[in-house]
């Protein structure tokens, strides 16, 4: 007689609940974001700026502005369109525990998670933007040891035109062969920079960040052919506890070195050569001594590319800003996330 073949494979109605305890022990990252995060507060804030449109009696009611904001973070530091999104959620416990859908019978679809985009906007994101400054000025970590002033090209999908069809895009005119379907696909926004002789089409993100913390404390949205130093005054931070400002050779100018000195500011900005009056020697060590400080700025534009990368697959201004002020939020989340993790005081 054959003896039974054993299996390691036991059926269990606790299986669940053990496989929670085991992913606690074992360290669920979405956790941390638990302990350290308050989204409560987020969510009023989102609230407040772009507020839940009052649905008819009898309607379906809307999920959570709470719920849809954790979503969000979640989409953004994974790099999930909103169909991955929405497969996450149901296939994931870690996913259903931190959005607060264990015991859910509805999950958030990907049409959801579109239309709560576009309901909060740009408002509903730079609000998630300032309630994660908020959140770290609550904590201590406040700017300090100075900032440093960049920007990084963000790409955008290509777009193919004829030749009739930019000759009428530059006078101001839509092709007429174009359809309403054709249109909605085509993003007249995004621009073209030539960058170190290779060319580039999408949108640019300028940054400041403290040098104590690397937390991005101001962004700048605009075009990619939008030059850099346009964006200087805006993103200048007024309340970093150090006068120290640094930036790479593509921000100085003979007026912004008096406009920085008259406010107090000590001027760490990288020289730049021009024809025929090559930097000195004394300018070129002064220039690496700054690359080494400012080089801090990159560490931030890696770790969005941890997350995803920076690609973005939107159409138009609008959705790209959302899109950008999403990925600063999102890193600033997790740097917060890390600073209280490492054991880094503030002070």
């Amino acid at each position: 007689m054959l003896m039974k073949r054993r299996s390691a494979i036991k059926k269990d109605l606790f299986a669940a609940d053990q496989r929670r305890e085991k992913l606690d022990r074992l360290g669920d990252p979405l956790l941390a974001f638990e302990e350290y995060i308050d989204f409560i507060a987020l969510a009023k804030e989102v609230d407040r700026l772009a507020p839940r449109p009052k649905s008819l009696q009898g309607g379906r009611p809307p999920f959570p502005t709470e719920t849809m904001v954790r979503i969000l973070f979640l989409k953004r530091c994974n790099n999930l369109s909103d169909e991955q999104m929405e497969y996450q959620l149901l296939d994931r416990m870690s996913y259903q525990r931190f959005c607060g859908l264990t015991d859910s019978a509805s999950i958030p679809d990907r049409t959801t998670v579109w239309t709560f985009e576009n309901r909060i906007g740009e408002l509903g994101a730079q609000a998630l933007f300032d309630g994660m400054e908020q959140q770290l000025l609550k904590q201590g970590y406040i700017a300090r040891g100075g900032q440093i002033i960049d920007a990084t090209l963000v790409p955008a999908p290509k777009q193919h035109f004829t030749r009739d069809d930019k000759e009428q895009l530059k006078e101001g005119a839509m092709p007429v062969d174009w359809k309403p379907a054709k249109r909605r696909q085509k993003d007249l926004d995004a621009t073209w920079i030539k960058k170190h002789g290779k060319s580039h089409h999408g949108y640019k993100l300028s940054v400041n960040v403290d040098r104590r913390y690397k937390v991005i404390r101001k962004i700048e949205t605009d075009t990619a052919s939008t030059h850099d130093s346009q964006h200087f005054d805006a993103v200048l931070d007024s309340a970093n506890t150090c006068r120290e400002v640094y930036a790479d050779k593509g921000y100085p100018s003979a007026a912004r070195e008096a406009q920085l000195k008259e406010a107090g500011y000590r001027n760490h900005i990288q020289r730049k050569g021009a024809r025929n009056h090559p930097l000195s020697a004394r300018q070129e060590k002064r220039n690496k001594r700054i690359a080494k400080i400012r080089a801090r700025v990159e560490h931030i534009f890696a770790g969005i590319e941890q997350m995803g990368g920076k690609l973005i697959r939107t159409i138009g201004q609008a959705r790209a800003n959302f899109a950008m002020t999403m990925m600063a939020a999102s890193y600033n989340l997790k740097r917060l996330v890390y600073l209280k993790r490492a054991g880094i005081e503030a002070f």
